[in-house]
């Protein structure tokens, strides 16, 4: 589980710093929104997915070697396989040998002599670490502390989720379509989640209560509940990362430049209005972390996102270099599927008895009887605990005082106690020395359970009574727990608690710094870590005075104490618009200078190259990538003396070197931006490639056309094919178009077969561009259009002139069209009810001319029929287009009789309305 999580959180970290050094200022919103929930996805399951073997980096494991080796006589050994067990932890190694349970007689000691060969045994040769004892140990409450923190987050997710529907459904709204705008009270920041809007009316004025609500409908018009969601159980999983809340902001924050982009589109907003609107709803008092809101904090960066410059469209190389990185990530820490299949081996290798195993959290009852072997160092004695039952196999330890113990029995078999408020073990066997072995059986105290339970610890499950005699919870350490205020205390806490000791002093240090209310896992997470007070104290004067706790965790996690911090100061760095105490970075930022293992050296060093007063976000995408002063002297030394930071960024992403640089110098492309370097090497242009098409006689080359050539495919090839059919001087532009619409060799044959000989690259770029086909050109000539011209065929084309408008033009009448007849009709939107439309009311053989006009004038039937109704029976199309120009009506004419105006004369009207409007 544990590399899992870790996996994930890699994974989580690398998309995001990908994300910051290649997306974050790029205006794809949409596409930046698409590729920040695909990895947040991706980081969960790609772990999941076995590599191929051909592919994995990882290098296969073999099974361990097996050898026959004779029986050696030595010290006790005991059969203890792995445990498969969820409450127990792997002991360092096994060996498959017969049960040898403790007596009096059995020897202690390793003999120097080899007995007699015994039947050969089953062996595994394995190395075994002298720390396996402790780390696993570690593992174990790392394991614990995590999910206690799953737990908590988790709870705090849930509650955000109550706590937005009690006060959509108790509080009064109103319903705007599938909106429901419900009204809050007080100063709060609107905000959405669902169909829900949150918004206090009284606050604002009209238009930016309605820029409110426009912004907020985008939100949930375009689902942001979802990406925000899935923010958040990504928190749940992964809290411990402090790249993944890095993560759920950049999240956050590219929703609201894409709602920004979004409610500017609608024309009757302005730019300036609406940024003014901004700066008066943007208030401190957040809403809950689960809604789409107006963040203060992010509110510069919108503005100045919403004036950006719109990202270029050759700029899109960035997003698929994630493709290739994702694929490296997954071969080099996925399973290779040769082994992620494969059942996990349970070798069998000889265990020390007098190497301490771990201690376990929770015991069975099967593991409160069975063997012991002890070594006595000094006023300690660690002392093993084993099954001597091969059904039941286990193993643990721990060390105690040897003041604790009664006589201990010295080169003879005897019996000794050692008694706790949980219970007593009786111990059977001898001492040799230092050395000792035997069995031993526990018996709980009944009395103690039930006063762990009178304290309503309710959870105790049977055989957690050895637990809590091994790491000696009493009953003293659980009042004083309480008198210090962790009274609802589970089995767990109190086991954890007193397994880490965390005492009544170090809780007392740590409130007297200011820590009063922290829980159960923010002292168990202090004291696994070692927070003392003395590192806190160190923290506070390295200007850190109001940090919190959890901050605290993390810097002590991340070995960030004060003389980091002071070279940090030392080197002026700050964070992403985000300061703590006296102007000092916030705690969030020193985390992730330490995490890029940023320190005052390597600023120094950029500094004595010209790179001074680095902002946050860029000083971390240099280090990311490697980006050292060598690498920046590199390029000054060849003419490249102003790079900005983006421009190294992109030139290390890609591999870009001097050399590389020079290689096209030799070739006569002098000064070279980055922009075209960057494109260059994207696409893959090599110095083959430019010498192969320059071999191939294409013409005007320059580097923005070679990267444009092998973006869209241009091989020397394809321009010799093209050469071959009669395309002999292209240039570098013809050949790049003529590619990029997929024009081929056997298409510009199809053509000249159809009668198109004197072809030129742009009309059959044109012709493929819009789709023209033999097929098509075909059609057309066969329902009687000849004689068509490329450009002719182009426009059929591209307005949608298919042969069936034609045959229905011809069905009403209208025979021998032109293209150019056909281009007009479709254009205007003239079908042929249309014409028969008019038909009807007397205007036969009316010519494409009188159509388009009276397409183009939005003369109607009605309009037509409301002048003859009132007496002008032969009206003319050239009087009605007039009439309608100025707006003459059938109302008009009536309106003008009735003021005694009266005239059989359509014109004399039109003439009466053009003297009035003059």
């Amino acid at each position: 589980m544990i590399p899992y999580i870790l996996h994930v959180a890699l994974l989580i970290s690398v998309c995001l710093l990908f994300y910051k050094l290649l997306l974050q200022k790029e205006t794809f919103y949409r596409l930046n929104r698409i590729i920040l929930v695909c990895c947040l996805a991706l980081a969960f399951v790609l772990p999941l997915i076995p590599i191929p073997q051909q592919w994995a980096l990882q290098i296969v494991q073999k099974p361990a070697e097996t050898v026959q080796q004779p029986t050696i006589t030595a010290q006790p050994v005991v059969n203890v396989p792995q445990s498969t067990q969820s409450n127990t932890l792997p002991v360092q190694a096994e060996v498959k040998q017969p049960v040898t349970k403790a007596s009096p007689a059995a020897p202690a000691k390793v003999s120097p002599v080899i007995a007699k060969a015994a039947p050969a045994v089953q062996q595994s040769i394995v190395p075994v670490p002298p720390s396996a004892p402790v780390l696993p140990v570690v593992l174990k409450w790392l394991f614990y502390l995590y999910w206690i923190g799953v737990a908590a987050f988790g709870l705090n997710l849930l509650l955000q989720f109550i706590v937005l529907l009690f006060q959509a459904y108790t509080r009064p709204f109103i319903r705007d379509g599938k909106f429901r705008i419900v009204e809050l009270s007080g100063e709060k920041a609107p905000c959405s989640f669902g169909n829900n809007i949150f918004i206090n009316p009284e606050k604002y004025d009209w238009d930016t209560y309605s820029q409110i609500l426009l912004h907020e409908k985008i939100h949930i018009a375009q689902r942001h509940s979802f990406d925000i969601i899935m923010a958040e159980l990504m928190l749940v999983l992964q809290w411990f990362n402090p790249f993944a809340w890095l993560y759920r902001k950049e999240v956050e924050n590219n929703l609201e430049f894409l709602t920004d982009d979004a409610v500017l589109e609608h024309k009757e907003v302005e730019r300036q209005s609406y940024q003014m609107s901004l700066l008066k709803v943007s208030a401190p008092h957040l809403s809950l972390g689960i809604t789409t809101n107006y963040n203060q904090s992010l509110l510069k960066r919108r503005i100045l996102m919403m004036n950006a410059k719109r990202s270029n469209i050759h700029i899109m190389w960035k997003y698929f270099f994630l493709v290739p990185l994702l694929g490296v990530l997954a071969c080099a820490l996925n399973s290779p599927m040769a082994t992620a299949s494969a059942k996990p081996a349970s070798p069998m290798v000889k265990i020390n008895p007098l190497v301490t195993p771990n201690v376990k959290i929770h015991f069975g009852n099967d593991e409160t009887e069975g063997a012991w072997f002890a070594t006595i160092k000094g006023e300690k004695v660690r002392i093993e605990f084993k099954s001597d039952d091969e059904d039941h196999n286990w193993s643990s330890s721990s060390e105690f005082n040897l003041s604790d113990f009664s006589a201990l029995p010295k080169d003879k078999k005897g019996d000794f106690t050692l008694k706790r408020e949980a219970g007593s073990i009786l111990f059977t066997g001898r001492f040799e020395g230092n050395d000792g072995y035997g069995h031993y059986k526990f018996t709980a105290d009944k009395d103690f359970v039930a006063y762990l339970k009178s304290q309503g610890i309710n959870d105790i499950e049977d055989g957690d009574s050895f637990a809590f005699f091994v790491i000696n919870v009493t009953k003293e350490y659980l009042g004083m727990l309480q008198r210090n205020g962790y009274k609802d205390l589970s089995k767990d806490n109190l086991i954890s608690m007193a397994a880490l000791k965390v005492d009544e002093p170090y809780i007392k240090a740590l409130k007297e710094h200011g820590y009063n209310d922290l829980s159960v896992n923010d002292l168990v997470s202090g004291k696994a870590l070692h927070v003392t007070p003395e590192y806190i104290q160190e923290i506070h004067n390295a200007g850190y005075k109001s940090i919190s706790f959890n901050e605290l965790i993390s810097f002590k996690a991340q070995h960030i104490d004060g003389k980091y911090i002071a070279g940090i100061k030392k080197a002026k760095l700050k964070g992403d618009n985000d300061e703590g105490d006296d102007h000092m970075p916030s705690p969030e930022a020193i985390s992730s200078y330490k995490a890029m293992n940023i320190d005052s050296n390597y600023v120094h060093s950029l500094a004595a190259v010209g790179y001074k007063n680095i902002p946050f976000n860029e000083l971390t995408s240099l280090k990311a990538l490697n980006i050292t002063p060598a690498f920046i002297k590199s390029f000054k030394d060849i003419g490249y003396i102003n790079l900005s930071v983006n421009n190294l960024t992109e030139l290390k992403s890609l591999g870009i070197t001097p050399a590389y640089v020079q290689s096209y110098k030799a070739m006569g492309f002098k000064d070279l931006s980055v922009n075209s370097l960057t494109n260059l090497k994207a696409v893959g242009v090599t110095s083959e490639y430019i010498k192969a098409m320059q071999a191939s006689g294409v013409k005007d080359l320059s580097v923005n056309h070679l990267s444009n050539m092998k973006a869209v495919g241009v091989t020397p090839e394809y321009v010799k094919s093209m050469q071959a059919i009669g395309f002999k001087d292209l240039s570098a532009n013809s050949v790049e178009n003529m590619k990029a619409v997929g024009v081929t060799p056997e298409y510009v044959k199809g053509l000249q077969q159809m009668g198109f000989k004197d072809l030129t690259a742009n009309g059959v770029q044109n012709m493929k561009a819009v789709g023209v086909t033999p097929e098509y050109i075909k059609s057309l000539q066969d329902v009687g259009l000849k004689d068509l011209s490329l450009n002719g065929v182009s426009n059929l084309k591209a307005i949608g002139v298919t042969p069936e408008f034609v045959k229905e033009f011809e069905a009403i009448g209208y025979h021998n069209l032109t293209a150019n007849n056909l281009n007009e009709l479709k254009a205007m939107g003239i079908t042929p009810d249309f014409v028969k439309e008019f038909e009807a009311i007397g205007f036969k053989d009316m010519s494409v001319n009188n159509l388009n006009e009276l397409k183009a004038m939005n003369i109607t039937p009605e309009y037509i029929k409301g002048f003859k109704d009132i007496g002008f029976k032969d009206v003319t199309i050239n009087q009605l287009s007039s009439a309608k120009a100025t707006g003459v009506t059938p109302q008009y004419v009536t309106e003008m009789r009735g003021k005694g105006f009266n005239s059989d004369d359509l014109e004399k009207y039109i003439r009466l309305k053009n003297a009035f409007s003059n």
